[in-house]
Order: structure tokens, then sequence, then C-alpha cells
């Protein structure tokens, strides 16, 4: 569900009573849709989260780490020229609507004291950020421009007005009975009714008010009686008094027979309305509540915004190699004919007897086989002559089946490499890893190199485990890591494992010289598995051998290893097992 303007408000409270005299120290901007701001007060430093992803659109404190793209974007430079140094002043909201605005006193580039104001509009897709300095825009994070809207537009030096409102009235600014009152008038389903009549609250509060006041039995609101009438207002009252007293942060989770349990509302108030079917957890502030309800969608989210441009870029070098191949094959089924161009030849030169100059074609015995054969000719060509260029013909296409036999072999191996990469894009952990496979494919000619923006950043180490018998365990993390691990840091009798004829992470169990335990040998293969695009398979092929057994032919791509000597294993990862290799490391 969204964020609605009644919740909103209680946020709101808690972040004034919280942030209000704090200065801003640092402005970032995660991805295209989040700005994440650091306040620090006399006693305490929090970092404010303002979301207008359409799906996610919040505000709220948060203790969750980033990555920040190593080029700030322009709106991130525009916020930080305004506001870095800023006090926050007021922090008000719009009243029935979603909307908060975060005043800040700042100092200009004049030196004068100025407020600058931020508008957080929260309104699903509608979402926004817009900086606003004497009720004229100075920008917004999502520019509006009359293409987009004929209704109201969000430009540079334009004056900020608010978006239209609903023409229904605000739920807590209006009276119970009215509310009712207005709603038996519609012959629709009660909580229908009421969120047909109301504005400022999301559908759960009146499904929430219909429980508490009629159960679960459907009902018509027009056909509600005196009696329900009074209890469903009763319930609507209830509702704003827990929002009065600033109500109870609460989720509701239902329980998945295949996963974990999945989220599926929060709101001010305990709901009765799930019954026991729900996991109901409370929070002590409004922030951990937002924080937790959104934080794996938006931690997919973000990954899959930073990988969009690059998985697309790799997937079109990916096809477009494989459509290559394709030619190349049909091309090498062509050359193929290329003995019939020198029987031509042949069959020519043994009858030149027969062949003038002007003729089209000639019919001539097959002496291999007894059949005639036409032969077409060039007109403006003697016998001799022609046959002669049916032997050059020959020659070319024996030299282009060569040719592509070799262009086949490496055709393969780019294709190979390509669907490696694919699949490191889309396990990429963060931006950090995304990086890294920019700089392997530029290394590569795949992507250019712009030597003024880009930057280089501290390779990152390989994934690190111990297994049950305390060795460690190796894993890369990309290509270029898999080359470094397997063909540099690991030596002789450390222990190779690849999933067999599919992509995935280079794993290596450093022996120390020492025979490896059965067990280990099992942990390491089940790493491989679940570091590879076979991920949640059962039995899947893993192959093993010692690393001296390992060698990369020349000119072959990152992460292109060949080997002879090996065994094979089928394994089926079990649940849980990298956390506990990794704790095994930590301690």
């Amino acid at each position: 569900m969204s964020l609605d303007a009644a919740t909103l408000a209680l946020v709101a409270g808690e972040l004034k009573t919280t942030l209000l005299d704090a200065k801003i120290d640092k402005i970032f901007e995660p991805t295209r849709d989040e700005v994440l701001m650091t306040l620090r007060t006399r006693t305490e430093t929090h970092r404010l989260l303002l979301s207008a992803r359409s799906g996610s659109a919040r505000v709220c404190l948060t203790k969750e780490s980033f990555e920040n793209p190593l080029t700030p974007p322009g709106f991130c430079m525009l916020l930080r020229k305004h506001l870095t140094g800023g006090r926050l002043i007021d922090l008000r909201r719009e009243p029935g609507d979603r909307i908060v605005y975060f005043d800040f006193r700042c100092t200009n580039e004049m030196g004068d004291l100025v407020t600058n104001t931020l508008a957080v509009e929260l309104m699903g897709r509608y979402s926004n950020l817009v900086l606003v300095q004497d009720g004229r825009i100075i920008d917004a994070l999502k520019r509006v421009d009359f293409d987009d809207s004929e209704v109201r537009q969000l430009l540079p030096g334009l004056a900020y007005t608010l978006p239209p409102k609903p023409a229904r009235p605000d739920f807590l600014e209006t009276s119970a009975a009215s509310l009712v009152a207005a709603a038996c008038e519609k012959d629709l389903l009660v909580a229908q009714a009421l969120g047909k009549t109301v504005a400022g609250v999301g559908p759960v509060v009146m499904r929430e008010a219909v429980c508490r006041a009629l159960g679960e039995t459907p009902a018509l609101a027009c056909d509600l009686t005196a009696e329900e009438r009074t209890a469903l207002a009763a319930a609507l009252d209830e509702l704003k008094d827990e929002h009065s007293r600033g109500g109870t942060p609460t989720a509701v989770r239902l329980p998945q027979p295949d996963g974990a349990p999945k989220p599926v509302e929060f709101s001010f108030f305990v709901p009765q309305q799930y019954g026991s079917a729900a996991i109901l957890t409370q929070y002590p502030t409004y922030s951990e509540l937002l924080e937790d309800y959104y934080a794996t969608k938006d931690r997919a989210e973000r990954l899959r915004q930073k990988s969009r441009e690059l998985y697309k870029a790799v997937h079109n070098m990916y096809d477009r190699a494989v459509r290559k191949q394709a030619a190349r094959k049909e091309e090498l089924s062509q050359s193929a004919k290329a003995d019939t161009l020198r029987l031509y030849g042949e069959l020519l030169q043994a009858n030149l007897w027969a062949v003038h100059k002007g003729d089209r074609q000639v019919t001539v015995q097959n002496y291999y086989t007894g059949e005639d054969v036409t032969i077409r000719l060039d007109p403006r060509l003697g016998g001799n002559e022609n046959a002669q260029k049916y032997f050059r013909d020959y020659k070319k296409k024996q030299t282009a089946h060569a040719m592509l036999q070799k262009l086949l072999v490496e055709g393969e191996a780019e294709i190979e490499y390509l669907r490696t990469v694919l699949y490191e894009v889309e396990s990429a952990p963060g931006e950090m890893a995304l990086n890294e496979i920019r700089a392997e494919l530029k290394s590569q000619g795949y992507l250019k190199y712009y030597k003024q923006r880009d930057r280089k950043q501290k390779p990152a180490d390989f994934l690190r485990y111990t297994s049950s018998d305390g060795f460690e365990i190796l894993v890369g993390r990309n290509n270029l890591q898999n080359d470094k691990l397997t063909l540099h840091t690991a030596r002789g009798k450390d222990l190779w494992f690849h999933v067999q004829k599919a992509p995935g992470s280079h794993c290596v169990v450093m022996s120390r010289g020492e025979d490896i335990p059965d067990t280990t040998r099992q942990e390491a293969a089940e790493l491989a598995v679940l570091h590879s695009s076979q991920n949640g398979g059962a039995k899947v092929a893993v192959d093993t051998t010692e690393v001296k057994n390992i060698w990369k032919a020349n000119g072959a791509k990152p992460g292109m290893v060949l080997y002879e000597v090996y065994t094979t294993v089928y394994v089926t990862p079990r649940e849980g097992l990298e956390e506990q290799l990794k704790k095994s490391q930590k301690n």
C-alpha cells in the first residue's frame, strides 16, 4: 500500500520532534528517485531518506547503508549548493494531502540568509521533490513540462502551485456522522462507499472501521440500519482518537506457503480485520515501520535501476554475437560446396573444344559419374578463362571455409563469455560490482573508455568463507576476479570448483598443503552452485580439480579457463549454508 495523508501526518510530527533545528551535513542521491540527507543536532546524527519512487514513496529516518554513485547527479549537486549547511527551522504538511515541507534557513552565494523549502510530494506515480525559494521553483527531481501536464508544470523559475485536490472532505477534519451519512447514499459495499466519500486515508482504514462496527459480513451502504450507522460512526471516531494520540505503527504480513511472510499493509493502528491469519508487527517509530516495510522491495529496485542500462547493453552484445554466429554457420554451409566449383573448372578444361566465347552455358559429361552437367559461363570469357574463374572461386571458398571455422570457434567463446557477463550483471550485489563489470567490458573493448569521466575505484576483495573444517574458501565476484583467484592467488593443490557448462564464479578451497576433507569439498561445491546461474537447482553438476590442472588459452576472455583432469559431483545447496560459512569466517 502507499503512505496515506493520515499516516504521513504522524510521520511528519515524529520527524519534526526529532529533526527541528538540525543542520544539513551531507546530501546524496543513491538512485534517480531517492535523496539521502545527513542532519546533525547538538547531540545526534540522523539520516533522512526522501523517496519519490512510485511504489514506495515515503519520508523517514533510515539506518540502511546506500551505495552512492561515483558522480553525483545534477539534482543532488543543486541540493548541495542550496541546502548544505542549512538549518531546519520548520517542518509542515499540507492538510489532507500527501505533501510535507521542509523549511531550511540557508546562506546564499551573496552571504544573505534565505529560506529554502524542499517540498516532498508523496503521491504515487506523481511523487516528486521540489526545491522552492520565495514561492518560485529552483528545480525539481522530476521536471514536469507542458507535454507531461497541462494542469501543473514543475520547471525552474515557475511559481510553485499545489496539485489539484480531490473533491472529498479530509478524514481528519470531518465528523464521522457526516461521513457515514454521505456514504450511505451510495449503492456500494460499505468500505467502498466510505472510500468514495472521504480523502486522506487508504482503504485499510475504511475496511478496519467496517470490521470493527459490522464484522466481516458484506453489506451495502444504502441498506445500513440506523443502529449500524451509529456503530460505524463510533468505529470511525475510535480510529480518529487513535490517530490523535499518535497511533501504533503496525505492519501486516501474511504467511506464504513457499517463502517468507509477505508484507501487505501498514497503518497507524493495530488492525483487527485480518483476524488470526496475519502476522502483526508493531514498531517504536513510524520511520522504523516504513524502513522495514519497504526494505527488501527497495533494495531490489535500486539494484534493478543501476543494472538496467548495463544489462541492456550486454544483452544487445550477446544477441549480436548469436546472430553473427548463425550467419557464419550459414556461410560455412555454403562454402562446403566449394568442391563443385573445382569440378566445373576441371570439366571445362577437359572440354575446351565445346566452349566458345559468347556462350552462356555448356553441357558436358561428368567423367566421375557419367552424367551430363550444365555449367553456367561468362559470355565475355573464353573456355580456359571460364575454367580459371571457377578455380579462383574455389580457392576463395576454401580460404573462407578455413577462416569461418576459426571464427566459429572464436564466436562460441565470445557467446560463452557474454553469457557469463549477463549472469554477473543479474547477480551483482551493488553499484561497485557493476562498476567492476563495466571496467572489465572496457578492458575487452566492448564499452568505450572515457579517461576524463571514468574514475578508478578500489577493487573489491574475493568473497571469503570458512568451511566447517576450518579451510578458507574464496569465491570470485566477476570474471576478472575469477582469473586473479584461479591463476594468481590459488596454488597447485588448492581445489577448484565450477558448475558444469553454465555461467558462475570460480570457487577455490585454499588447501594450505593439507588434504581437504569431504565435508569441505561438499560445502565448496554448494557455494559454487549458489554463485552461479544454476542457483536454486537440484543435483547440479559441479566440476572440481586441483588448480595445477587449469590453464588459460592465449587470447581467451577473462574468466575463461581450460581443464582436462577433473571430477564431477552432483549437489543440491542447503538452505542457510552461505550465512553459516560467513559467520564462521567472522568468528
